[in-house]
């Protein structure tokens, strides 16, 4: 299945797509979040759909974060070698973890607002990993069980912020609308095989990224397993995998992202996204 949330953002109605068209599924009465994940609520809405006539949803609709807000948002920095060496960082011997606000997720298509005094907006395409239920002390070979599915992201950062001003990342990564996430929520039966995906990332039309989850340097069980040894991963919750090379961090010099700058991205299997940046406005 392809979930998705639609509407005015705050008031998103659930819905999904099905064969490419987009249906309102706000009867079936649950927002797609951590208690829909926690009590099988995949299972439960495809019976709704087998038993239920939909409303078709106009194409023109804003689409929000496909998923209710989660508890958390996991991030994983440095996860392909290309990347790191492109930042001058060395390659981690273990997942560099670091965490994004919940309050910075905003719809695929909304712009992205740069932060007041902001100098260093930068981009990150991501594959993103939904988790289907709870999850502490998660062995490797049982962590693709508590899969629910992914999505697509862009781990938008703030260099200064994130490196210049100390202490950890977290402040350059959680400003608002630093989440934009979608189109859609893939179930994980809607892909085949998570460690072979193109991604890519464009700003103003000029091809940016272009990687495969392939070169990951630790991959999704690895990742699923170590993350739960610190925290108890809850259903719906958000883990974010890193991004291939070819971020403004990376450039000589580097060139970051500015007001109308249009930023489009997409993976494999999980749509394309579109996004405008706009300058902070009190």
């Amino acid at each position: 299945m392809k979930l998705i949330r639609f509407g005015e953002a705050g008031k998103e109605k659930t819905g999904v797509i099905i064969n490419d068209k987009k249906y309102d599924t706000s009867a079936f009465g649950e927002d797609y979040g951590e208690s829909f994940f926690e009590n099988d609520g995949l299972t439960r809405l495809s019976y709704f759909l087998e038993d239920s006539l939909l409303p078709e949803i106009n194409e023109d609709v804003r689409l929000g974060c496909p998923l209710g807000r989660p508890s958390k948002i996991v991030c994983i920095g440095l996860n392909y070698i290309d990347h790191a060496r492109e930042t001058n960082a060395t390659p981690p011997t273990e997942p560099v973890i670091f965490m994004k606000s919940t309050t910075a997720i905003t719809g695929p298509f909304d712009n992205i607002i740069i932060p007041k005094n902001s100098v260093k907006t930068d981009w990150e395409v991501e594959l993103a990993i939904v988790m289907g239920k709870k999850a502490s002390y998660v062995s490797e070979e049982d962590a693709m069980d508590y899969v629910a599915g992914y999505v697509l992201h862009n781990d938008v950062s703030e260099r200064e912020f994130q490196i210049e001003r100390g202490g950890t990342w977290d402040k350059g990564k959680g400003c608002d609308t630093f989440a934009p996430i979608g189109p859609f929520f893939a179930t994980k039966e809607e892909i085949a095989d998570p460690h072979n995906l193109r991604l890519w990332l464009k700003v103003n039309g000029k091809t940016m990224q272009d990687g495969n989850t392939s070169n990951f340097i630790f991959n999704i069980p690895h990742l699923i397993s170590y993350t739960s040894q610190f925290m108890t991963l809850l259903p719906g919750d958000i883990i974010s995998t890193g991004t291939p090379a070819g971020v403004a961090l990376g450039m000589k010099p580097p060139v970051y992202l500015k007001a109308g700058d249009v930023i489009e991205l997409g993976i494999d299997g999980l749509g394309e996204a579109r996004q405008v940046l706009i300058d902070y406005s009190a």
